[in-house]
């Protein structure tokens, strides 16, 4: 056992840097010591959602750290000096059992380095999931990774056998890819991409013929890419991702901070510190594109083709954009009123609901959850902007940050560079990216 729990230590670290799964993935020191139960960094655990909205523990782990391939910005490419080990399908699939059984996890994320070549990876990935499947009759969540290159026929096995697959595109253009994984090609991930999908559509085709068909990775597919390591803008990341959901149909898009593991002319300093304001940004435009209606050309243009480190995206398009504004609370659409910052889906749809019974003031949207410390700038009810509001530039910038974002603009401007509507200072930032992160 206690060889394997150090398989377990070596292959749970080694895959932390795959983020196509939600995890905190922080050490909070504040909470040591305090009495307190429950723990971020559990050796191989991590936490994503299911889809009525559960967060669900698993174990998140690589069948092997062993690659045949010399990625540069990988920790496991075949080049690093780190230890090396490899589960067998039976233990891995014992070890998931037994902490499923303890109620540590409820569910399993693997991942895996190209161990010999991907048909032979992947087939280390199917017999562990049949072991899971048939022999210990685990109905649990399981995603699993597609390996480039490998057998659409294996890649289908995966599929029939796990929840959610995902393959990762890792770098955003295909000139970053063959500098830093010149042994990966776009048409090598973008291929099993489209047969998952493909194989999705079908799938959902015969469910409605056959119910009793087997179901092809009922919870989609997902990917992610390496932010930070190669030089694309926020606007070319952005426009991939938007095709990427467009195409694949891809229930998510991760975006991972390139973390400094190896020292490369290619790369970013072993100093750079990961890029994770430059992350959540991302995230933050991602959400907008989902759920929001934004398309990626809105969100981002030629002239400002970054984001503002100070300002949400959603904030950033309002301000660009003053000819939408203001915005006629008692008559606006769902669509007009999403798109004021400090309204989200739930406030609009409130809104919505209680103006058929009578006209909205300001202190009715208070109520009703809209952060008036934001929308009132952009708002008016029945003609009438909110009493006492004075619209001057500094003040509305200060509105529109959090306190962590205002504190980090302070440190950058002094009180005389104020200048709301000019982002030109902003756009020239350009080590923003390592400012530390708003979440």
């Amino acid at each position: 056992m206690d060889k394997i729990f150090d398989k377990l230590q070596i292959l749970g670290a080694a895959a932390k840097y795959d983020v196509a799964c939600t995890s905190s993935g922080v050490d909070d020191s504040s909470s040591n010591g305090n009495g307190g139960i429950g723990s971020k960094v559990a050796c191989g655990i991590c936490h994503s959602f299911a889809a009525d909205g559960r967060c669900i523990s698993l174990l998140k782990v690589l069948m092997t750290n062993i690659c045949i391939y010399d990625c540069k910005y990988c920790v496991n490419r075949k080049s690093n000096d780190v230890r090396r080990t490899i589960f067998t399908p039976e233990e891995l699939a014992e070890l998931t059992i037994q902490f499923y059984k303890r109620n540590y996890i409820e569910g399993l994320f693997l991942s895996s380095g190209v161990f010999k070549n991907p048909d032979y990876t992947c087939e280390l990935i199917i017999k562990t999931l049949s072991l899971l499947r048939h022999v210990y009759k685990f109905n649990g969540y399981i995603h699993a990774k597609a390996i480039p290159g490998a057998d659409p026929k294996l890649l289908r096995q995966i599929g029939l056998l796990a929840d959610r697959m995902s393959v990762n595109i890792e770098m955003p253009s295909q000139e970053s890819l063959k500098l830093l994984a010149p042994d990966k090609s776009k048409t090598s991930i973008l291929n099993p991409m489209g047969y998952i999908t493909q194989s999705i559509r079908e799938n959902t085709k015969e469910l409605a013929v056959y119910r009793k068909s087997p179901k092809f990775a009922p919870a989609g597919q997902s990917t992610q890419m390496i932010i930070g390591a190669s030089p694309e803008t926020d606007k070319h990341i952005l426009k991939l991702t938007e095709s990427l959901y467009k195409k694949y149909k891809l229930k998510r898009v991760f975006f991972s901070a390139y973390t400094p593991v190896s020292d490369d002319s290619a790369l970013p300093s072993l100093d750079t510190k990961p890029p994770l304001l430059r992350e959540h940004r991302l995230y933050q435009a991602d959400w907008l594109m989902r759920f929001y209606n934004f398309k990626a050309d809105e969100i981002l243009d030629e002239k400002s083709p970054n984001f503002n480190p100070f300002i949400d995206p959603k904030c950033n398009w309002a301000v660009k954009h003053p000819e939408f504004f203001p915005v006629e609370v008692n008559k606006a659409s769902y669509e007009e009123l999403w798109r004021v910052p400090g309204i989200g889906v739930k406030s609009a749809q409130n809104i919505v609901s209680a103006r058929r019974y009578s006209a909205l003031d300001f202190a009715a949207l208070k109520k009703l959850g809209v952060v008036l410390k934001r929308a009132q700038y952009f708002l008016i009810c029945s003609g009438k902007k909110n009493q006492g509001l004075i619209i001057k530039e500094d003040e509305v910038l200060k509105s529109l940050m959090s306190k962590r974002e205002l504190t980090m603009y302070r440190d950058f401007y002094t009180p005389s560079q104020l200048e709301f509507f000019d982002s030109t200072k902003l756009l020239e930032l350009n080590q923003w990216q390592t400012l530390p992160s708003a979440r």
